[in-house]
């Protein structure tokens, strides 16, 4: 597509777009060739409109490095339009109702997503609960009995439609209302094996996708979608996952966002309880029932003790002096600013990991775990000489 393809030639001034025109031209702009949401908002801030955003794409896209750079055609974005009419689906677009104001806090807030199924249940008050695809039979009786507890207090159960535990908290809660955000396009149903289900959540609930229709899902796909598990909520609950997990990015996602993240604790000897543990040790809150979260969330639902789930008293001992003074604990939310700190401190260009440490003025004992993280997410990477570098 050439300027003059986007400008033809005329004797007469242009008409001013449509509100149809920009959303089309709003679509296409996103669809473009390294284009996502950081991007995309930062073109329309300083180009007005999606139009003229579209016409100074290629220019900028050279100035980045880019050669023969073409931006998404006008077929392919009335392809995917197409495809949303034949699939019922409908599109969710930032800044109009009802897009969810937790969801558009985020700094990389979707600008748009394809909808099926009951859109009004973006209004009420979300939970998020994810979890290991291999969960344990116990595990599973437990996101079932969590997520209709919380359905029957009042709130919409999130979660990704994988198999194990997000698929036991979607089923639970279909009743009261739950929210699938898929990883592929709204009409890809990913795994297959959950196929039944997500007709019933189309029909009883609402699924969603920042992806094109059609798309089938990937593994860098997965991490986008985690962030919306987490955006659309004020608080991630974990019910089993290992150490080394997509749930656990989740409740990353969840700190990074300043929302509450809450675990349910397992045997120490389980490995799909790990994860959890770990939580739980650095801060998050301990879940036993849907009474517990609740309590932590006492202006989630607005409701007294009545709308809570029973749970049974627990007996309180008071607490002994310690014998020595306790080690200090690692705060989750300290973990993830520290995070944000390393992230923002490299670049392509490799640094020494000894004076990254000098600059953050951290223990490297602390630091030293969560460079592991990002370099286990694929985030950073190691190069010989003891350099670190950020990837992409």
């Amino acid at each position: 597509m050439t300027d003059k393809d986007l400008h033809p030639s005329s004797t007469h001034p242009p008409l001013p777009p449509t509100q149809e025109d920009e959303q089309f031209a709003r679509l296409r702009l996103l669809r473009s060739r390294r284009v996502g949401a950081s991007t995309y908002k930062r073109l329309l801030t300083e180009h007005g409109t999606a139009q003229n955003a579209l016409a100074a794409l290629p220019e900028v896209a050279r100035a980045a490095g880019l050669s023969d750079y073409r931006i998404c055609p006008e077929g392919v974005v009335q392809a995917e339009l197409n495809a949303a009419h034949a699939a019922g689906a409908r599109l969710l677009v930032q800044g109009q109702p009802p897009y969810p104001e937790l969801l558009n806090d985020l700094t990389d807030a979707p600008p748009f997503l394809w909808m099926i199924g009951d859109p009004s249940l973006l209004t009420r008050p979300m939970i998020s609960i994810v979890g290991a695809r291999n969960a344990s039979s116990l595990g599973l009786r437990m996101a079932r009995r969590l997520a209709e507890e919380l359905g029957e207090a009042g709130l919409v159960v999130v979660s990704g439609l994988a198999r194990g535990i997000d698929a036991a908290a979607h089923d639970a809660a279909l009743e009261a209302g739950t929210i699938a955000v898929q990883a592929g396009g709204v009409d890809v149903i990913y795994p297959a094996e959950n196929a039944a289900l997500a007709a019933q959540i189309a029909e009883r609930g609402l699924r969603l996708s920042e992806q094109p229709m059609g798309l089938r899902p990937m593994a860098r796909h997965f991490p986008s979608r985690n962030r919306i598990i987490s955006g659309l909520s004020r608080a991630t609950l974990v019910v089993e996952a290992a150490a080394r997990s997509g749930s656990l990015i989740t409740a990353r996602d969840a700190l990074d966002q300043g929302r509450e993240v809450l675990a349910v604790p397992g045997h120490p000897l389980d490995a799909r309880a790990a994860g959890c543990n770990m939580l739980i040790r650095d801060g998050a809150v301990l879940v036993r029932t849907a009474a517990d979260v609740l309590e932590a969330l006492p202006d989630l639902v607005g409701g007294g003790p009545d709308r809570r789930p029973s749970a049974p008293p627990t007996p309180r001992p008071a607490p002994k002096p310690p014998a020595r003074p306790p080690k200090p604990s690692r705060s989750l939310r300290r973990m993830a600013k520290l995070h944000a700190q390393i992230l923002s401190r490299l670049g392509p260009s490799p640094v020494a990991e000894d004076q990254l440490i000098r600059d953050l003025q951290v223990p490297s004992t602390e630091v030293a775990p969560v460079l592991l993280d990002l370099e286990l997410e694929g985030e950073i990477e190691r190069q010989p000489g003891g350099l670190l570098n950020r990837v992409g």
